[in-house]
């Protein structure tokens, strides 16, 4: 940029010199205009070097600014690239964190689950002694018992309840009339359950299990509707109680007529969900009943309490009239009191006379 406007200028002065030159034509004025040439060229020589100088210090002072601007933009640049990578870098920390938290978690979800399935292997095996599955139900029974109607609560229910036939009860409710006292009983028919539902097995040996599933069914059904059910002790039905949802779902889906002869016999078959609904629906009807019977006395005491209340106003009315009567009584008073202390000042008031020496002499004599 520098060298072309050197250029123009030197060009420009050519120019000059040459139309000079030939305007100019006499000999004389030449020396006179090649003086002022050179002068001029001089003084333009001078011009240009300061005018060069001058540019040159204003492009260095430009450039250096730019430099400085250009240095700031890259520091800023500099710092929120280090921010956004210290924030990118603290994320991906975080991340990581949780993702070593989460694969902890699942670590020990999984030690959990495998001594779960150790734990199901082993109640499998319990569960195939009869005992200890009668005792299973029992305790079943009594968690449900507990949780609905609260712990030892002989009011409502009791358990291992002996009756008047000797047999003993798992449970009993004493549920409120028309219902009366009903019995519980668990029952857990799991050996056939398990051929019956076994894959594996073949069909004439799952046929089998079948029949003989519902052979146990029914003994139980049998066993407690002749025991559990006592006229005059005990309602007119009983409750199966069976602690397995699986054998509950089976026979409902699968065996109505097991349903049938259970209805026929007055006994109930019941799961751990169908019990506990049941139940809670049973201690509701109790609470109704409760509040009901606590409603009738506070309105007998309601009723007597008005009764009283009836008399307190008729006396309060009675004494009420005989005050009004004292109160006028007293008016009365106090008004032939005024009277008579106004009697007493107009008397204080009046000037009585002297007496003379024969009227003293009279009142003596008097």
């Amino acid at each position: 940029m520098e060298y072309i406007i050197i250029g123009l200028l030197i060009l420009l002065i050519f120019l000059i010199v040459f139309l000079l030159i030939k305007l100019n034509k006499n000999t004389q004025n030449d020396l006179v205009v090649t003086e002022k040439l050179g002068n001029f060229q001089n003084s333009l020589t001078k011009e240009i070097g300061d005018f060069k100088y001058e540019f040159s210090n204003n492009l260095k002072k430009d450039f250096d600014s730019l430099n400085d601007r250009m240095e700031q933009r890259l520091i800023l640049i500099n710092e929120k690239v280090n921010t956004r990578l210290d924030e990118n870098f603290e994320k991906t920390n975080k991340t990581f964190t949780n993702v070593l938290e989460r694969l902890s978690k699942i670590d020990e979800a999984q030690k959990k689950i495998d001594s779960l399935s150790t734990e199901i292997v082993s109640l499998q095996s319990v569960l195939t002694d009869k005992k200890t599955r009668g005792i299973f139900g029992e305790v079943n029974l009594n968690y449900i018992l507990t949780s609905v109607f609260g712990e030892k609560n002989d009011r409502i229910y009791e358990i291992q309840y002996k009756l008047p036939n000797g047999y003993i009860a798992d449970s009993i409710l004493h549920a409120p009339e028309p219902l009366g006292n009903v019995c519980i009983d668990s029952k857990f028919p799991l050996e056939n359950y398990e051929k019956m539902t076994n894959k594996s097995l073949s069909k004439e040996e799952r046929d089998m299990a079948t029949k003989l599933f519902k052979m146990d069914v029914k003994k139980h059904i049998e066993a407690i509707s002749s025991k559990y059910i006592i006229a005059g002790v005990t309602a007119d039905q009983a409750i199966l109680f069976l602690p397995a949802e699986a054998i509950f779902a089976e026979i409902n889906a699968y065996h109505p007529d097991l349903l049938k002869e259970a209805y026929a016999k007055h006994v109930w078959i019941t799961s751990p969900t169908t019990l506990m609904s049941t139940l809670t629906t049973l201690a509701m009807i109790i609470k109704n009943m409760e509040r009901d019977k606590y409603a009738k006395v506070i309105q007998v005491e309601l009723n007597k309490l008005s009764v009283e209340f009836q008399r307190y106003k008729e006396r309060w009315d009675k004494l009420s009239r005989s005050i009004e009567t004292v109160s006028n009584d007293v008016k009365a008073i106090n008004t032939t009191t005024e009277k008579i202390t106004k009697r007493f000042d107009s008397i204080n008031q009046v000037e009585i006379p002297e007496l003379s020496y024969s009227e003293k002499e009279d009142t003596k004599n008097l």
